[in-house]
């Protein structure tokens, strides 16, 4: 089985509903995969804007989550499982689209690691995250979005 990623909110290339913008709530969309590989004991989701006016915007890094999971589910609190790294305003955890004009794509990036944690610090960069998980990818799984402001 292929490891695959998706959203029961939106599908692959549809428009991300608004509740997941910044101009609705701002809250992380619901995520599930299937098929990750034998071996995988975390993943990491990279969410990331290629059309953003100054270079590739970094909505959310989001590490160490457990390798069991198959969604993204919430603790007790509705925080996300796993820690976050920071976004590209500097600020962990989520943050919704918000482009200036236009359509963008909003590309969801799943990594399976061999490894439980990356051994790095909440609120990490996203270039720390990657750097440390370089020899640990096993797979990876895409889903794109798009969403544009009126």
């Amino acid at each position: 089985m292929a490891f695959k990623l998706s959203s029961p909110a939106f599908t692959a290339g549809g428009d991300i509903p608004s509740r997941f913008t910044c101009d609705g709530d701002g809250v992380p969309p619901p995520l599930t995969w299937t098929g990750a590989p034998a071996g995988t004991q975390s993943f990491v989701l990279i969410v990331d804007d290629p059309d953003a006016p100054r270079g590739t915007f970094t909505h959310w890094v989001l590490f160490d989550i457990p390798g069991t999971d198959q969604e993204l589910r919430s603790d007790s609190k509705g925080n996300p499982v796993g820690v976050s790294g920071k976004n590209s305003m500097g600020k962990p955890g989520y943050m919704g689209p918000c482009p200036p004009a236009g359509t963008h794509r909003y590309y969801f990036r799943l990594f399976a690691l061999d490894v439980p944690t990356l051994g790095v610090n909440a609120g990490a960069s996203r270039e720390k995250a990657e750097h440390a998980m370089t020899r640990h990818i096993i797979a990876t799984a895409e889903f794109m979005g798009r969403y544009s402001r009126q």
